[in-house]
């Protein structure tokens, strides 16, 4: 009965994994492809928590989606200032943050 959820959700975990791998050297986009990813992660939680008639998972993706959103925007942040400051994003520039 579910079965077009879950086909949904299954390809925008496709289309997050192909935006890590194929867009390496952006960090914006591959911020995005990994919460696209969350996104479809929760999806399969809520569409299971609905098949099952369960509200703890339901409660769980609520959670995990505050999570996801509050760890892209302090990345997202980061990367704002370090855009100010060094002029690039570029993830082959990231590696002068090492010690």
């Amino acid at each position: 009965m579910y079965y077009r959820y879950i086909i949904v959700a299954v390809v925008l975990l496709l289309l997050g994994g192909w935006g890590v791998v194929f867009n390496r050297g952006h960090f914006i986009i591959m911020v995005v492809s990994i919460e696209l990813v969350w996104l479809a992660a929760f999806f399969l939680f809520l569409i299971n928590s609905i098949e099952r008639d369960l509200l703890i998972e339901q409660v769980f993706t609520i959670m995990g989606l505050t999570i996801a959103a509050a760890e892209s925007a302090v990345g997202l942040a980061i990367m704002v200032a370090y855009y100010r400051i060094r002029g690039t994003i570029l993830l082959r520039s990231l590696s002068s943050l090492r010690g």
